[in-house]
């Protein structure tokens, strides 16, 4: 596989890496850090409670779009349950969502058999330690730009873009690229490549 053979929006990434998104069927990733860039807002209610929220990037939002156009699917494991995220998942139409995890490897095996999936077919993004189980376990490991170095030495791919400001649309680019996917959704919007 030559890199040169595409235009890359963000990290060139290596020849392994184009081979390994070749296989993928599923994208399973961390929130905090990664959908998001980590901050958590806390708002007050007019009763005096709080509730939490976060922000998410439009070009993410375009990326599961894109994705579940293709025909990949998409989840969530973190270890913090929110109600933002909840939401998110549900307007982006996420395949699956797991909450309150930090032990993430038994939601992947029951996720590896209630889909029938490989491995070599499941891609993980993560930016901090809870990650790297996961990453040693799936076929394609990615970490977010401002992850730490720990992580990054587990990962096949690290964006150039930092979690919360469009991460995730790397990898999906990565993905949809590699099985030439790319350039019949970007027909839809009267883009050639």
């Amino acid at each position: 596989m030559n890199t040169g053979k595409f235009s890359w929006c963000g990290t060139v990434p290596t020849d392994e890496a184009i081979e390994r998104a070749t296989k993928i069927r599923l994208i399973l990733m961390d929130v905090d850090g990664v959908q998001t860039d980590g901050i958590a807002y806390y708002v007050p209610n007019a009763d005096g409670t709080v509730y939490e929220t976060k922000g998410f990037h439009s070009h993410d939002g375009l990326a599961f779009h894109m994705l579940g156009a293709a025909g990949i699917k998409y989840g969530s494991i973190s270890g913090r349950k929110s109600a933002a995220v909840e939401e998110r998942a549900r307007s982006m139409g996420f395949s699956y969502m797991y909450e309150g995890h930090l032990d993430k490897v038994p939601i992947l095996q029951e996720i590896q058999k209630s889909s029938g999936l490989k491995e070599e077919n499941i891609a993980y993004i993560g930016d901090d330690f809870t990650d790297v189980p996961l990453m040693k376990l799936v076929g394609l490991a990615c970490a977010v730009a401002n992850a730490r170095k720990e992580v990054k030495a587990h990962s096949h791919f690290v964006t150039q873009t930092p979690g919360g400001q469009g991460a995730i649309r790397e990898l999906a680019e990565l993905v949809l690229k590699s099985q030439d996917r790319w350039q019949p959704l970007l027909m839809q919007y009267f883009i050639s490549s």
